[in-house]
């Protein structure tokens, strides 16, 4: 197979420096033989030193910033792979390291990979260009590191080429979870979803909604600062401002943009949650310079800098305000703390870092705590070779224990573990003295499926090669006049929620809550948000609950409609109210006086049929048609003021069908028998032989009644199967429920009131034909005056009725009925009761007929006067009546009929002597 090489080269910085790259050994940081090798990326400085002027050639520079915590991860690699080859884990089989320092550059750091990638035991460490690898053994077979996700992101799209896998403990970008980018990426800790949320979720416990972030520009800041976004929004947490700060303290804009960074800060008041997702050397800056501007906030701390130790000992760090953060969980690192105490024993030849650390001691070991670690921090490499001569190698494990975030040790020894255990399985059935046993992507696939039991936990990574470890939250306390990073809470990635030790560390996580970081006032409950025109929905001003509308929490974006019409609330609610029930209750004073005028009324007929029985056989009693005529129409006046219970109290199915049909039919059937006495009356009295005629054969009372009423039940049928009535909730009086009947129809509840209408004016207008009757025995008379009361009654009540509504619309029907029912049955029965009562001197056969004979008298007279110009045959009345004691039994209904001649008077000749006192009688007999 073709293939081409590619020579690392080593870029000469200068001939006798100790720093200098004569070869490409010099370019590893630490490194120790072994059977099979694994690679280490750190960044154990933070900057790599630029020239003034644009480089013309490709010189690899020096480097600054000796990071402290990131040389104890590289002292945790070593520390991990020591203990494994002094166990039996696997087998005789050692592992060795080389270790790069990356600087914090890409740059430098694909340098460092490109000689990963160079083929096993090559001389001259030549990387081969193949289109196969699958059978390629490279320098390394896994990689550990590297610290800065931007760097990750770079080193593993060049790892993946041969598909050498990369375990970091530090880079926790979202996107590196990507397997399709990024195949053979692992890490030991979540990705920053899971920190993101966590943050989002601290805040919106914390009662924040309005913070700001400022992170560096680089990769790892970007994608961080994406991932809050989104879980931010998703929470309803807004973002006042984002500053972003160049990823290298070497740009010349850096400290114009922290400057600008912390003006920003100082002039939003209102925002005081500050998100920070940057590098420790730039959080160092940054602070700094917000102690001298006396900024005081909470500040939000991400996994890079939570537990950094350099800047919680940062001079008057408290003014800064409150600092809480996340970082991994730790574990037990105490073997490791042992493993510091006796390093001083180790040798340093293979491990410059080691070596620079004690050169750096040496030269700063004379300074108090925070300027030993500023001392360590601003050395260059350059500066250690002019400094060191003359100096005396000064050791100092205290600040090394001092300096460890127990968080990073444990996840870069977990990533040497987690390499191991995938050996392990690979070298079960191989001699892996043998580096040529097994090639990196066969150990890539048995590192997918490894599981490791680390301090009695069990993990192992998920699909996405991350492994879902928990976080701590840190919060920087003052104790004792010194800032201590102590555990307030853990955060479970998994069910995403916090965990407190005890009732002090919930108080101290309460605590926050005492700062408001909120662009508006939190809205109370009983209000909802309404949206101003500022782009954030986190400014909002607070308005009342409309009417009918409520809100229980705070800061609601809308407002809860109550939830159904039975329900009502008022302005600015909190709950919703059961609206109140009306209805014509029992209880309700009108609803008692109704009752008492329909009970009056009840009473009132039966003490009628008391008087009527008592007195059957007057003259009083019989002219009313008799008895039973008299308990029909009484009986259908008693059903009337019956029904009137039927609209009281609770309408339910059966009253709202009940009481229009019986009213409905008991009206029909009172003024059909009146009708019938109306039909009577005007016959007994007429002297017209053409209406006497008409009214001869519309006089039949038993099919009239049965006729009319029969009608009415038939309507009434109708309405009740087809548009029956049934019981409406009436939601028009905005905190009540009316309870009312709802007529089905509205046209058959017409049709039978103009039903009833029709026969009253029938019976009007005969009764009207008969007001002239004798004084004692007008009956036609007080029939008008009952129709005139009925109609007048239900004149009014239509409009009253249409505009009308709540509990009071059944009184209005039972007021027009009451009036109607009272008015038929006073004019047709208490001037009989009078007469029968006070006048009964008035109430004998004799009285009445000569109170006939009087008025047929005056009637003959009229009518002979009128009728002179007829032909006459007759000289006499004819007429067939037999004594009244003698034919009662032979009449129809109590009626005598008899004719009366159609001329008075012949050709002028007077009429007989005896005329008046025959008619009496023939009226009497009829009537």
């Amino acid at each position: 197979m073709a293939f081409v090489s590619f020579l690392i080269p080593c870029f000469v910085i200068g001939t006798d420096m100790a720093f200098s790259c004569q070869n490409a050994d010099d370019f590893v940081g630490a490194s120790s033989p072994g059977d099979i090798i694994i690679g280490g990326l750190f960044a154990v400085h933070s900057e790599m030193l630029h020239p003034e002027e644009v480089p013309i050639k490709p010189v690899i520079q020096n480097c600054a910033g000796f990071e402290i915590q990131v040389f104890l991860q590289t002292l945790a690699m070593i520390h991990a792979i020591e203990i494994i080859n002094n166990s039996t884990l696997l087998s005789g089989v050692t592992l060795g390291y080389e270790i790069y320092d990356t600087c914090a550059e890409v740059t430098k750091a694909m340098a460092s990979a490109l000689r990963f990638l160079s083929k096993f035991n090559s001389s001259e460490d030549a990387v081969e260009f193949m289109c196969n690898y699958s059978d390629y053994i490279p320098r390394v077979k896994a990689v550990t590191g590297a610290s800065y996700s931007e760097v990750s992101m770079a080193v593993s799209r060049l790892l993946a080429l041969q598909l050498i896998p990369q375990v970091s403990p530090a880079s926790s970008a979202e996107i590196l979870s990507d397997k399709i980018r990024f195949p053979s990426f692992f890490r030991t800790i979540p990705s920053d979803f899971h920190q993101t949320r966590a943050m989002t979720r601290l805040i919106c416990e914390s009662g924040w909604n309005w913070v700001g972030v400022i992170a560096t520009d680089d990769d790892n800041g970007r994608f961080a600062l994406e991932s809050f976004g989104v879980q931010a929004m998703a929470n309803n947490v807004c973002i006042a401002f984002k500053e972003m700060l160049p990823a290298y303290l070497s740009d010349n804009t850096f400290h114009t943009k922290v400057d600008r960074a912390i003006e920003k800060l100082v002039k939003e008041t209102r925002v005081n949650v500050i998100v920070v997702f940057m590098r420790q050397f730039h959080v160092l800056q940054l602070f700094k310079k917000a102690i001298e501007k006396n900024v005081n906030k909470i500040w939000i701390a991400s996994d890079n800098w939570s537990a950094a130790v350099k800047i919680s000992t940062i001079p008057n760090i408290r003014q800064l305000g409150t600092i809480v953060g996340f970082g991994f969980k730790s574990g037990d690192i105490s073997s490791f703390q042992e493993f510091l105490r006796n390093l001083h024993e180790k040798p340093t030849g293979n491990n410059k870092f080691l070596h620079e650390y004690i050169m750096l001691s040496s030269i700063c070991g004379h300074l108090e705590y925070h300027d030993f670690q500023t001392c360590i921090s601003n050395q260059s490499q350059d500066d250690l070779l002019e400094n060191v001569e003359n100096k005396y190698q000064i050791w100092r494990d205290d600040f090394l224990n001092a300096n460890i975030e127990p968080g990073f040790i444990q996840s870069t020894i977990l990533a040497v573990y987690a390499i191991a255990h995938a050996i392990k399985e690979q070298c079960k059935d191989r001699n892996c003295k043998d580096p040529s046993a097994f090639t990196p992507w066969e150990l890539l696939e048995e590192l997918k499926k490894v599981i490791i039991i680390y301090d009695d936990k069990e993990v192992k990574f998920d699909s996405n090669g991350d492994m879902r470890t928990s976080y701590d939250v840190l919060l920087w306390k003052e104790i004792d006049g010194h800032m201590e990073i102590t555990t307030m809470a853990e955060y479970d990635a998994e069910k995403g929620d916090f965990i407190f030790e005890n009732e002090e560390k919930k108080r101290d996580f309460l605590n926050l809550k005492k700062v408001q970081s909120t662009c508006s006032q939190h809205c109370k409950p009983g209000q909802m948000k309404k949206v101003t025109e500022s782009p954030h929905t986190c400014c909002y001003e607070c308005v009342h609950c409309p009417e009918n509308h409520y809100s229980n929490q705070t800061d609601m974006d809308y407002c809860y409609r109550c939830n159904n019409r039975t329900y009502w609330a008022p302005i600015n609610s909190t709950t919703c109210y059961r609206k109140t029930i009306y209805f014509l209750a029992w209880t309700d004073w009108f609803a008692i006086f109704l009752l008492l005028l329909s009970a009056f009324g009840v009473v009132l007929v039966l003490s009628i049929c008391v008087i009527f029985t008592k007195n059957l056989d007057t003259p009083v009693v019989k002219a009313s048609g008799g008895l039973t005529v008299c308990f029909i129409i009484l009986f259908s006046h008693f059903l009337i003021f019956i029904s009137t219970i039927f609209f009281i109290d609770v309408p339910t199915e059966f009253k709202c069908k009940t009481r229009q049909a019986v009213f409905g039919i008991s009206f029909t059937l009172c003024i059909s028998c009146i009708l019938t006495k109306s039909l009577k009356i005007l016959l007994a009295f007429s002297f017209d032989p053409k209406l006497q005629n008409f009214l001869k054969c519309m006089y039949k009372p038993i099919p009239t009644v049965v006729t009319c009423t029969g009608i009415q039940v038939i309507i009434c049928t109708f309405w009740l199967i087809f548009r029956t009535p049934f019981v409406n909730q009436n939601f028009s009086i905005p905190r009540a429920i009316i309870l009312e009947c709802n007529e089905g129809s509205i046209v058959a509840f017409g049709i039978m009131l103009g039903y009833i209408a029709a026969l009253a004016f029938i019976c009007f207008i005969f009764a009207f034909k008969g007001r002239k009757l004798p004084e004692n025995y007008n009956e036609a008379k007080f029939i008008t005056f009952g129709m005139l009361i009925y109609f007048i009654a239900w004149i009014v009540f239509i409009p009253v009725y249409a505009t009308t509504f709540g509990k009071y619309l059944p009184a209005v029907e039972i007021i027009v009925v009451l009036i109607s029912n009272y008015g038929i049955l006073c004019c047709t029965f208490l001037p009989k009761c009078y007469i029968i009562i006070y006048k009964q001197e008035t109430n004998t056969k004799s009285a009445f007929l000569k109170m006939v004979y009087t008025y047929s008298s005056k009637s003959a007279g009229s009518v002979a006067v009128s009728q002179v110009s007829l032909d006459s045959k007759s000289s006499s009345f004819k007429a067939t009546i037999s004594d009244s004691c003698k034919t009662e039994k032979n009449s129809v209904n109590g009626n005598y009929h008899f004719q009366v001649p159609g001329q008075s008077r012949i050709k002028g000749k007077a009429l007989p002597k005896n005329s008046g006192r025959t008619m009496a009688r023939k009226r009497l007999s009829s009537i």
